[in-house]
């Protein structure tokens, strides 16, 4: 694959392999020399798995703030070592809480909170992640993290489970809010079922399958399948360069001076550096910091 081309894959993984996995057979198939994922999805969920290709890898740190969807199940009566059915069962309780009791509490999660991650988590303990900890069964804690909540659903129950919806920021943890949700309710509960619906503009309507993604031959890939950089990036300061030459002088890491009235989304503040993405024809060439009207790249993606 030719290594300038770039762009986003919006890409619905399946149950039973873990991201790394889905994004290296699409990395060996079209002979992609970098690539890499926004959001990473447990194996046992299925869902919307952003992938970048080639230099769009850089634009990583910028979509991981995008809101996310979720659908998740929680199993009450039973809390695991990981809060979802991959772990060993730790707790138990005869208590199924009704759906009385599950709409008076469930909005008392929206907004920002501290959440304590799972100990089945990348999060690192003393330079460790703390799964690989968890496998060594040596007893640590967590510190909590603030995160968002947007909104969430109670959509219905059955038996011993109850499903929901939910909206949320950047480094929430689904199983983390099951089981915080069957805390409040007085009993135990862990996730049965994950899948996420959407993250940022991509959502499961115009996502491809692993499976059809490893079907298709190499020119309808790059055709149907490689959106633009520019598509995962919300609500930021973009510049649409025009002439030759200032993409010539930022190949070669110069500054450009730009024309702040063609910016979308126009700075807030005139008087301070704001970090600003340039692109061209819908795929970002640069960022950097704009001070007044001279644009100084921090990394050039042509």
């Amino acid at each position: 694959m030719d290594e300038k081309l770039q762009g986003w894959i919006n890409l619905f993984k399946p149950k039973g392999i873990s991201s790394f996995s889905a994004i290296y057979k699409i990395k060996k198939k079209f002979n992609i020399k970098k690539i890499g994922h926004a959001g990473t999805l447990d194996p046992s969920a299925e869902g919307i798995l952003p992938i970048a290709i080639n230099k769009t890898t850089k634009l990583i740190p910028f979509v991981n703030i995008s809101s996310k969807k979720y659908l998740f199940t929680i199993k009450w009566g039973e809390q695991t070592s990981t809060d979802d059915s991959e772990g060993e069962v730790i707790n138990y309780s005869n208590k199924t809480p009704s759906e009385e009791e599950i709409n008076r509490i469930v909005n008392s999660f929206i907004g920002y909170q501290n959440q304590i991650p799972p100990k089945a988590s990348a999060v690192k303990v003393n330079g460790k992640r703390a799964y690989a900890v968890l496998r060594e069964n040596k007893n640590f804690s967590l510190v909590s993290k603030k995160v968002f909540l947007k909104s969430i659903t109670f959509l219905f129950s059955d038996n011993n489970t109850s499903s929901f919806e939910i909206d949320c920021g950047k480094g929430f943890y689904v199983r983390s809010l099951a089981r915080d949700i069957a805390n409040k309710l007085g009993t135990y509960g862990h996730v049965v079922d994950l899948k996420r619906t959407k993250v940022g503009h991509f959502t499961e309507n115009n996502s491809i399958l692993l499976d059809d993604t490893l079907k298709i031959g190499q020119s309808e890939f790059e055709f149907n399948c490689i959106h633009s950089s520019i598509s995962m990036l919300d609500d930021i300061l973009a510049y649409e360069i025009e002439e030759r030459k200032d993409l010539n002088d930022l190949s070669l890491g110069k500054s450009i001076f730009i024309n702040k009235k063609k910016l979308i989304k126009k700075p807030l503040n005139s008087d301070k550096e704001e970090l600003v993405f340039l692109s061209k024809k819908g795929n970002i060439v640069s960022f950097g910091k704009l001070s007044e009207d001279l644009f100084k790249p921090n990394k050039v993606l042509i």
